[in-house]
């Protein structure tokens, strides 16, 4: 495991996600996960994830992955964004207030402020939406219906919500490297588009791991509560 987080430290962060705070020494993936009790097979699936290693749907079985840790890692990744990108990328706006023109920064704020309104909400929903709903089918307990009479849940607008948040993102960053020179402030500009581009990465890998795992394991969860 070290030496893998030494090729790519990006992992680091997902060790933290499944608070694996340990000395790596020479230990191996499996005896990790075995340790912090994860499933060996979706933390496998993160790191190549992390890695660049995206593979096809259809070439993964879903029964091998532990939703209850699946769904570990994606709350975590939810407090990274609000707790640690959103503030960091909020105090590199701030600071450019001090040194450029106040109706440019304040187009890139108001841009910002927007999409990460939409990230919100995209969060929310999976905390108080998806995450119960999967709970409840994992306890084997008919899900709740909303005031429509149908499941709150709905796996085709879900992936949408994904599409959407990742597009605008990359709006974001145009604006920012195309349009607004932000002169004397290349070193604030080069911080700042790293932090977008990571935020963009966690993002699309968190993407993956539901679109790749999180709804196929509801797809047959959902297929055996209809069945009985």
């Amino acid at each position: 495991m070290a030496d893998l987080v030494i090729e790519n430290p990006s992992l680091l962060l997902l060790l933290e996600h499944f608070g694996m705070e340990t000395a790596l020494n020479d230990i191996s993936i499996g005896h990790l996960c075995k340790q912090y009790r994860v499933n060996t097979p979706v933390f496998l699936l993160l790191c190549n994830l992390y890695n660049g290693f995206f593979p096809q749907r259809k070439d993964l079985n879903p029964e091998q992955y532990s939703l209850p840790d699946l769904i570990k890692y994606l709350k975590s990744s939810h407090r990274f964004y609000t707790s640690e990108k959103y503030p960091q990328i909020q105090n590199y706006i701030i600071q450019l207030h001090r040194t450029q023109r106040p109706e440019d920064i304040k187009q890139l704020e108001n841009f910002f402020g927007e999409y990460f309104q939409e990230v919100l909400e995209h969060l929310a929903y999976e905390e108080e939406v998806v995450f119960p709903y999967c709970n409840q089918l994992l306890q084997g307990k008919k899900p709740g219906n909303n005031n429509e009479g149908q499941h709150a849940f709905c796996s085709t607008e879900y992936r949408d919500h994904h599409t959407d948040i990742e597009t605008k993102l990359v709006d974001l960053k145009n604006l920012l490297l195309k349009h607004l020179s932000l002169d004397g402030d290349f070193i604030l500009k080069r911080k700042m588009l790293n932090a977008l581009i990571e935020l963009e990465n966690d993002l699309y890998i968190h993407s993956q791991a539901e679109e790749l795992v999180l709804l196929p394991l509801l797809e047959r969860l959902e297929l055996k509560d209809r069945n009985g």
